[in-house]
């Protein structure tokens, strides 16, 4: 499943490291591997989630990351090899938009705190005028709505993606997740509260 995304990301250089470091290093593939295509337990993974990270390249070489968050399943499987998602009105930087505009290498990073799960994902985006393009506002406009319209609509040809490991991931939970989590416990406490009360009244 990672084979695409290992043979980008492990460079002569990332070669070399594991050799200094290990005296070992992942086994060469002949060939450059197929782009991975999403399977339904991707699929049903990105749609549950309400946030994720997004690394770009700016004009002058640095790594920029920014947290995109929104509607569970504002980020949208869109093909087997295709993600979009809206871009509202914000901070008015525009940094991503105009460093994908000269590299349009992206990588998403998405995280599940509960199930200790990430995935990684490669891709190459563009930035499309949402003026431009009605129809594909309201295939990909969030669910429930946004309080500001969208502007911008990010499309990523995804070519690769890899899971990572649980370990070192700490256990999060939402204020929705908690919530959810304790209402029993609350229910039942107002059960023996109103029990004790008949009784002691």
């Amino acid at each position: 499943m990672a084979d695409r995304f290992m043979h980008t990301v492990l460079t002569p250089a990332v070669l070399a490291a594991e050799r200094h470091y290990y005296g070992r290093t992942y086994p060469a593939l002949d060939a450059v591997p197929e782009r991975d295509a999403f399977t339904a337990g991707e699929a049903e993974f990105i749609a549950q989630r309400d946030s994720f990270y997004m690394a770009t390249i700016t004009e002058n070489g640095w790594p920029y990351l920014q947290h995109r968050g929104g509607a569970q399943g504002f980020l949208r499987v869109t093909g087997p090899n295709e993600l979009m998602f809206a871009d509202h009105g914000g901070n008015r930087q525009m940094i991503s938009v105009g460093s994908l505009a000269v590299n349009d290498r992206v990588n998403l990073f998405l995280m599940d705190y509960p199930a200790r799960e990430r995935l990684k994902i490669l891709g190459h985006a563009k930035v499309l005028d949402a003026r431009e393009h009605p129809d594909l506002v309201a295939k990909i406009a969030p669910p429930g709505g946004h309080a500001a319209k969208v502007e911008r609509i990010f499309v990523i040809d995804v070519l690769s993606y890899d899971w990572n490991c649980p370990k070192f991931i700490t256990p999060r939970f939402t204020a929705a997740e908690v919530e959810a989590a304790v209402a029993p416990l609350k229910t039942r406490i107002a059960e023996l509260e109103s029990q004790l009360k008949l009784r002691t009244s």
